[in-house]
């Protein structure tokens, strides 16, 4: 039978977010379903216009999720019974652009979106621009880490590491963001207005970003 040594090498990680991540997400209510898709329509069409307007490409901005659904309240009938009465059409649309880090751009979008009729909800994130890379170097270190315990247990145990049997890596999402405003509404924004210029004086320094990822190395011993 051979014999194993089985490793698991913690890999970490910390990057500088360059990528600003803006996450807007409209919805309204609309009695009939036709209008709810006109509205949502509607204001899709605007944002795209508007961000169009501040030198984005339209197709910058992409859709993460959209949604028409029946909504119903419920309510007590003079019987007591319990009872649901139909409210109307619920669009949800959730939506994300990215573009390199930038306070003042970031400022000049949002006074955009506070001085238009479209009022999304809306977060800020901050990422990496090269996700692979950075996965990459993540798993590059966890190996590191497992190839640096097995020689000390080898050692100690006065055995010699042979040949790698297997490697297992749980190839989970590492998702490189920093979230340092939470959800928000354009009025709750902490943030000055600038009319001369037409953007918001931004200040966000966004922290760095930290990640930790593991995998397990079998190898032979002899």
């Amino acid at each position: 039978m051979e014999r194993t040594i089985r490793v698991t090498g913690k890999g970490n990680l910390s990057v500088k977010p360059d990528t600003v991540r803006l996450v807007m997400t409209m919805e309204g209510m609309k009695e009939e379903y036709d209008a709810a898709l006109e509205e949502s329509t509607h204001m899709t069409e605007y944002l795209k216009q508007m961000f169009s307007d501040l030198g984005f490409e339209r197709e910058d901005i992409k859709t993460l999720n959209f949604n028409v659904s029946a909504e119903y309240e419920s309510y007590q009938a003079k019987d007591k019974s319990w009872k649901r009465r139909f409210e109307g059409y619920k669009y949800v649309h959730r939506m994300k652009i990215e573009f390199p880090a930038d306070n003042k751009r970031l400022g000049k979008v949002l006074y955009k979106l506070g001085h238009s009729p479209v009022r999304p909800e809306f977060r800020i994130e901050y990422t990496v621009a090269e996700p692979e890379k950075c996965k990459n170097e993540l798993l590059k270190n966890a190996v590191t880490d497992a190839k640096a315990k097995a020689d000390v247990l080898s050692k100690a145990s006065g055995v010699s590491l042979g040949e790698i049997i297997t490697i297992d890596y749980s190839w989970a999402e590492i998702d490189f963001v920093s979230r340092p405003m939470d959800k928000l509404m354009l009025e709750e924004c902490c943030v000055k207005s600038c009319e001369p210029d037409e953007a918001y004086d931004i200040d966000i320094n966004p922290d760095d970003i930290d990640v930790t990822d593991n995998v397990t190395v079998v190898w032979g011993i002899h």
